[in-house]
């Protein structure tokens, strides 16, 4: 009975938050100047990545600084849950990088193409060429983009190989790439694998509180003779490295 409840009321919170932010959210988004819509935006996702975060009873542990903005950076993560996506758009700002289907999502869906989500069609390669080509323009405009380069979520803390896409607009755009380590705690069931949002969504609303300890490595610069699979690679080294302090973090 007490899980029910549980459900019931986070699902609730959900919808109420994010059904009572969103239409605000558009309407002072599309009446800003345009040098005031980023601003806006990187306010809005940050309380509703918050509040959901709370709603849902997820504690974010941190290690490691978030670096100062210059230019434009790159985010990249291993990917376990769709709680990911609230940790690191709270803790970075940005825009996501997301499969295309989440635009499909209920609420959800509207929520990531109203803040600039770049979508991704898994499979089809006109769909990732275009992704890299927005992705350049975004990063040589200053934003902060957050990817996970694996392409979809798995359930244990072996970080599968990086697609190579977001690192060619990197490479093209001189933008750093911060490398970024998650865990959760250990029998909290937040992965995400083999079950449709709304079965995924109903069973992180019924869990317990969770962790989540969330490690920040040292950006990872652009330099002028790097390759783009150099830097795949040296990243998915620092993912898998801060994926494993992550686990010390959350669990010890």
């Amino acid at each position: 009975m007490r899980r029910e409840l549980r459900r019931a009321a986070r699902i609730a919170g959900f919808g109420a938050l994010t059904g009572a932010m969103l239409p605000g959210f558009v309407v002072r988004e599309t009446l800003a100047s345009p040098g005031q819509r980023r601003c806006i935006r990187e306010r809005w996702v940050a309380f509703w990545s918050a509040s959901l975060l709370r709603i849902f009873g997820v504690t974010v542990l941190r290690d490691g600084a978030n670096h100062p903005r210059g230019a434009g950076r790159l985010v990249v993560a291993n990917h376990r849950s769709t709680a990911d996506i609230l940790v690191l758009l709270r803790a970075f700002g940005g825009r996501i990088v997301s499969r295309a289907d989440l635009a499909r999502w209920p609420l959800v869906g509207p929520a990531a193409r109203a803040v600039g989500t770049v979508f991704v069609e898994r499979g089809d390669a006109m769909s990732g060429a275009t992704a890299v080509r927005v992705i350049r323009t975004l990063l040589t405009e200053g934003e902060t983009i957050i990817v996970f380069p694996e392409g979809t979520t798995f359930d244990n803390d072996d970080v599968r190989p990086f697609h190579g896409g977001a690192f060619v607009a990197a490479l093209h755009s001189r933008a750093d790439i911060v490398p970024v380590g998650l865990a959760y705690a250990s029998g909290s069931g937040a992965a995400f694998v083999d079950e449709s949002f709304p079965a995924h969504l109903a069973r992180m609303a019924g869990a317990r509180p969770s962790r989540v300890a969330m490690c920040i490595g040292a950006p990872i610069p652009v330099g002028e003779q790097a390759r783009a699979s150099r830097l795949r690679d040296q990243a998915h080294r620092d993912v898998q490295r801060l994926v494993a302090t992550a686990r010390r973090t959350v669990d010890g």
